[in-house]
């Protein structure tokens, strides 16, 4: 059984990750491994609805790369350079011919997948800014299914940080001049409205 201390370490270490080695590839049997994790989770109704699409290869990788908004917050930062983007993705979606609400299935799913690349010291970062039209076009996805996030995986090569709020109140991201990747998080004193005991 993983200890509690074990799993905090591993959520702590799972920060959204945008620069990779592109030279580390990433294994298709090693993508089904993470479905097969997220295969696991609690599903609404257990309707089980999602739908992955996997790839490993370089040019699917650079169409999907095409359609995905990197890093809001870095108004000067394009995304990672050539050498430095993912190797893997697995885009997520529900597929309407089982259910028509797909409620928070995807982002469970999602947060799962990132978790066990993480025990496998990959990396990655989930994506909602997404050009859906362009995605379905260039994978060929059908109607029925809904594209709901896409994730990208790698080696990082990214140093991340974790920092308290500052008495600005800001929650955005920045790199600092070691290119660190700090990311302000709200304190626990702040999340617990209310107590009962």
């Amino acid at each position: 059984m993983t200890s509690f201390e074990d799993f905090k370490s591993l959520v702590k270490g799972n920060r959204s990750c945008r620069r990779f080695d592109h030279t580390v590839k990433i294994s298709m049997n090693e993508l089904f491994d993470l479905v097969d994790l997220a295969r696991h989770c609690a599903s609404a109704g257990n309707n089980q609805p999602l739908k992955y699409i996997l790839s490993t290869s370089e040019p699917t990788n650079q169409a999907i790369f095409d359609c995905l908004g990197w890093a809001t917050y870095l108004k000067d930062w394009p995304g990672p350079d050539p050498s430095e983007r993912p190797t893997a993705y697995i885009v997520i979606t529900g597929d309407h011919t089982i259910s028509d609400k797909f409620w928070c299935d995807h982002g469970i799913a999602a947060q799962t997948l990132l978790l066990g690349a993480r025990a496998r010291s990959l990396a990655g970062c989930m994506f909602g800014a997404i050009n859906i039209k362009k995605l379905k076009s260039v994978l060929d996805i059908p109607d029925h299914l809904e594209v709901k996030l896409v994730v990208a995986l790698g080696k990082p090569v990214e140093k991340a940080a974790i920092d308290e709020v500052g008495p600005d109140g800001s929650i955005k991201y920045f790199r600092d001049e070691n290119q660190v990747h700090h990311v302000p998080k709200r304190s626990l004193d702040t999340l617990v409205f209310k107590t009962f005991s």
